[in-house]
């Protein structure tokens, strides 16, 4: 017998069993699934093979086989490219595959085929209330836990080191469609005792670091009931803690699968072509679109409808009247925001960075119009120097290009706690309820939005969508009521904002918090939405219990007439939420 060498095998053995470990519970729900069809194939199959193991007819199992290949090969080869990051930095000799290797790499091969099909079937989110995205992810980025939406930081924040591995946030839901009726994972019989939270958190919210006023809000997501109520009616500015409800309003206005489009249209009398913004705050001009509209795709396709009518030189303009009023925010012009239009490409930023604040160019409409001019010369369409337009109604519309689902849009916002795609999604908002999109008219339409709920507005008040506007004010008892109600097995759309909430440790602008300290132990347990103004610190989220229940926290801190600095009042709060995901307080 001979020995392969072993050092290659024992350098991934760490890699193979974080990869085993985060596909064991997939495996498992598969194998469940699909061990029925198996039987009946084994049956079939058997059916048909001769005594002395030769099969009689292999032609009648083709085309079974052939649909699943098609169904499968997609999943698989994404899961090839993420298998290739893990393995490609083993160094060392492998043994020479025989055929018992063979044997076992294609049996392997067959089960990841058949739990990426099961997988895709499920729909977007898996049976722990996590976007399936998520995990495959982590997988390749060798995590073990969270949701990715590619570099989480701009360019003033140097540390873009990844933290280290935390492990999987803990799941938020029961499977969406499974035998158990989409109930959130709790049972009445283990409900928290308010007191037992109240004794936990009692000394945490007295902590002198939070300020002179501070609000909090617990509330078990399954029943929602009240658990602890500090000032909870009482209406401080949220900072970027707003976007759970202009998440919420859109995603309820507009729906999960909503896209926004951007595209061009040809005058037939003058020849015009004009470039029209859909206000998608997404779009991109960079060669690697990644998944979001590509204004470079837009330009190659109009090109070609173009060419097809034997045009080659266009009077171009673009068009921006899809939102309404000044795009200029109240707090005036700053890194953290680009102009409000509905025409930008890349959010306007001047580097490539996706998030964070970072010089924007002072007209992002025009400047996303040049990049689109050059995109068209290069495609062999001579243009004129781009100005403002309005595409009449008689305009032909040449090409077309739209966002992902409204959902991704959200999860990302939520996320890198993107200003700019806020601001886009309050307007979006006020458009699809027939109210005026500028700044007034997105946070009048958000607040109609959550009365329409049923959600406590009483006391809030939005003049944005992002929060940047310290006039903003909401309650800790409305944004646990934000939570529940993207909980609610009822209302599956509003799920992204849920898990667009960045995971403590891990992700986001939580990436670099949870790391270490009292509040280490959280790390990839919590996940939750920060805010942050001069004098102002939030944080407001869910955390899954020690006794297996879901619970909404909010917590909100102002401090205006001598703000400090933020590290010690943002570590107050993270040890608060740290307690919940520690109490067994049932």
């Amino acid at each position: 017998m001979v020995v392969p060498e072993l050092r290659p095998w024992r350098a991934a053995g760490p890699h193979a069993a974080r990869v085993a470990a985060a596909l064991r519970p997939r495996l498992a729900r598969v194998a469940a699934a699909v061990a029925p069809p198996l039987a009946r194939l084994r049956r079939n199959v058997s059916a048909r093979v001769t005594p002395s193991g030769a099969p009689r007819d292999t032609d009648a199992a083709g085309p079974r086989v052939a649909r699943v290949a098609r169904a499968v090969q997609p999943r698989v080869a994404r899961l090839v490219q993420a298998t290739k990051a893990r393995v490609g930095h083993l160094r060392g000799s492998r043994p020479k595959p025989g055929p018992h290797w063979r044997y076992t790499a294609g049996a392997t091969t067959v089960g990841l085929a058949l739990a990426a099909g099961v997988v895709t079937a499920a729909g977007p989110w898996d049976s722990t209330g996590q976007r399936t995205a998520e995990r495959d992810h982590a997988v390749a980025l060798d995590r073990t836990g969270g949701t990715d939406h590619g570099p989480a930081h701009g360019p003033t924040h140097p540390g873009d080191a990844v933290p280290r591995p935390a492990p999987s946030a803990a799941a938020v839901l029961t499977g969406l469609g499974g035998a158990t009726g989409n109930t959130v994972k709790s049972a009445p019989q283990s409900a928290p005792d308010p007191a037992a939270v109240a004794t936990v958190l009692g000394p945490l919210l007295g902590d002198p670091a939070l300020g002179p006023l501070h609000t909090a809000a617990v509330v078990d997501v399954a029943t929602g009931r009240l658990l602890h109520g500090s000032g909870a009616d009482q209406a401080l500015t949220p900072a970027s803690t707003t976007k759970i409800a202009t998440a919420v309003a859109a995603l309820s206005a507009m729906g999960p699968d909503h896209r926004l489009t951007t595209r061009t249209a040809l005058e037939p009398d003058t020849g015009e072509l004009v470039l029209v913004g859909g206000g998608d705050p997404t779009l991109t001009a960079r060669p690697r679109a990644d998944g979001w509209a590509s204004l470079r795709t837009l330009a190659g396709s109009t090109a070609a409808a173009l060419k097809k009518r034997g045009i080659q030189r266009v009077t171009l303009s673009y068009d921006t009247t899809l939102f309404a009023g000044s795009g200029r925010h109240p707090i005036g012009d700053n890194p953290n925001l680009a102009r409000v239009t509905a025409l930008a490409a890349d959010e306007a930023r001047t580097d490539d960075s996706t998030s964070g604040p970072v010089r924007r160019y002072p007209d992002p409409a025009a400047q996303a119009t040049n990049e689109f001019a050059a995109f068209l010369n290069a495609a062999g369409i001579a243009t004129s120097p781009p100005g403002p337009s309005k595409a009449s109604t008689r305009a032909e519309t040449l090409a077309t290009v739209s966002s992902p689902p409204l959902s991704a849009l959200v999860e990302r916002m939520l996320t890198n706690s993107d200003n700019d795609i806020a601001e886009a999604l309050a307007r979006q908002t006020a458009l699809a309820t027939g109210t005026r999109a500028d700044f007034a008219g997105g946070g009048a339409a958000i607040g109609a939005q959550l009365k329409k709920l049923g959600l406590p507005h009483a006391g809030a008040v939005f003049h944005d969508g992002s929060g940047l506007d310290r006039t903003d004010k909401l309650t800790a008892r409305l944004l646990t009521a934000l939570l529940t109600k993207a909980a609610d097995p009822t209302r599956p759309g509003l799920r992204a904002a849920l898990t667009g909430l960045p995971v403590a440790g891990f992700t986001g602008t939580l990436s670099t918090r949870y790391t270490d300290g009292p509040a280490d132990g959280a790390a990839g347990v919590v996940r939750a939405k920060t805010g942050t103004l001069t004098g102002v610190n939030t944080l407001a989220g869910t955390v899954v219990d020690q006794d297996g229940r879901l619970l909404a926290f909010a917590f909100l801190t102002a401090d205006p007439e001598s703000p400090g600095p933020a590290g010690p009042v943002q570590a107050a709060l993270d040890r608060a939420a740290t307690a919940l995901a520690a109490c067994g307080c049932g």
